[in-house]
């Protein structure tokens, strides 16, 4: 999953290292992952970090046919949602970036319905593998959802290069689907090898869950954000122990 293109590139060495030189820097690459952590979670909005919402919009002025991003200073919790005309691209950096854009698809919820959902959890790490056990409450009712662990490069760069968007458990997006009940209720929990990438020096990590509401996932990808795929809340990860 892709929210724009970000290039991970790692630093080679221009001598060729030993046999016992890998094993010890992969001994340590893979620590990075498997240090054993515990800590709750607690989802939030991108207003909540006074950034605009990415991936739902709303008219400024009903029936005008232009849609905006919303923002910490959208009053109206009764304003339909909508999609754009066109796909806009996820760029939650980009705070002055909310439209406007031609109206899309009505998606049958309102913002209040959408700030409405609460999400929260807990992650575990040990011996290398990690539970990801997480609750939500108020999600779009019936709506098909997929868990994604993303990251970028920080502090950021200008233009920010995006995130790169991975799915939760295995590479294929096969474990990270889950659906809310009619009530907007949902459960997740998986077991994964390796444990999750915290945030380091130069890399902020973080989980996010997105609603598809052309009900389909995309396997390794999102499926076309602000059309297809609507990041509704995320929860950053703190850093790794002894940094």
């Amino acid at each position: 999953m892709k929210r724009t293109l970000l290039a991970l590139s790692l630093a080679l060495s221009t001598t060729l290292p030993s046999l016992a030189d890998d094993a010890v820097q992969m001994a340590s690459a893979n620590a990075a992952y498997d240090m054993d952590e515990s800590m709750s979670l607690t989802f939030i909005f991108h207003i909540d970090e006074k950034l605009a919402e990415q991936d739902v919009f709303f008219e400024r002025v009903a029936g005008s046919g232009e849609v905006f991003r919303p923002t910490g200073a959208t009053r109206n919790m009764d304003a339909p949602l909508y999609a754009p005309a066109d796909a806009v691209p996820h760029t939650p950096l980009q705070i002055e970036n909310t439209g406007p854009w031609r109206r899309g698809k009505a998606l049958g919820i309102t913002l209040g319905d959408w700030f409405a959902a609460r999400g929260s959890g807990h992650y575990s790490c040990e011996n290398g593998k990690g539970i990801v056990n997480l609750r939500f409450e108020k999600l779009v009712p019936n709506g098909l959802y997929t868990v994604w662990h993303d990251f970028a490069i920080w502090p950021p760069t200008e233009p920010f290069l995006g995130f790169y968007d991975t799915p939760l458990g295995s590479r294929d997006g096969t474990e990270n689907v889950f659906k809310a009940d009619e009530n907007g209720d949902a459960k997740f929990v998986r077991e994964i090898t390796p444990c999750l990438q915290l945030t380091g020096e130069q890399l902020i990590s973080e989980l996010a869950i997105a609603w598809h509401s052309d009900g389909k996932t995309h396997g390794p990808l999102t499926g076309e954000f602000s059309t297809q795929t609507h990041v509704q809340m995320y929860v950053p990860l703190p850093k790794r122990s002894g940094l």
